[in-house]
């Protein structure tokens, strides 16, 4: 047994952000320089924070996008989880989490793309993007990708 599956996982909430064309949003990560690492807006949830609540600060500090500008389609039916590989524990939240648990959010995105800004104050991201939602999966990084297929099986009709 590995040291990560004696480790819990970290309270998260995730936002499949999809715009009126039913493309989502997707956006490079900052700090993997190289690899091509897509993911959609997610953070933790802070203590006394619902679920709900952490998504809409996470989708406010990621991308700028101000809680009037979205309105909620719909919530995961359950969490989704996620394993980091052995090679990022301890890289990654100061080795205390051997992943993520999360909520997942489907938003419509109800502004202009003018109201998207990555340059926030604390940048996670360098590009962004509308993508076809079946394209995900190919996009984010091996170990996340059975979680965005659930989330995309879950999600897809009301994209």
């Amino acid at each position: 047994m590995t040291i990560s599956k004696n480790l819990p996982y970290r309270p998260c909430a995730g936002i499949m952000l999809a715009n009126n064309d039913g493309k989502v949003f997707a956006a490079q990560r900052l700090d993997n320089p190289g690899v091509d690492a897509w993911q959609m807006p997610q953070g933790g949830i802070d203590g006394g924070e619902s679920p709900r609540e952490a998504a809409l600060r996470e989708l406010c500090e990621e991308t700028g996008i101000a809680a009037e500008k979205v309105t909620i389609l719909a919530q995961s039916q359950s969490e989704h989880f996620y394993d980091l590989p052995d090679e990022l524990i301890g890289k990654i939240w100061k080795g205390k989490w051997r992943g993520q648990r999360q909520w997942w959010f489907l938003m419509r995105f109800l502004g202009k793309d003018a109201d998207i800004n990555i340059d926030t104050q604390h940048p996670e991201f360098s590009i962004w993007k509308w993508v076809e939602p079946e394209t995900l999966p190919d996009m984010i990084v091996p170990f996340k990708k059975t979680l965005y297929r659930a989330i995309l099986n879950e999600f897809r009709d009301l994209i």
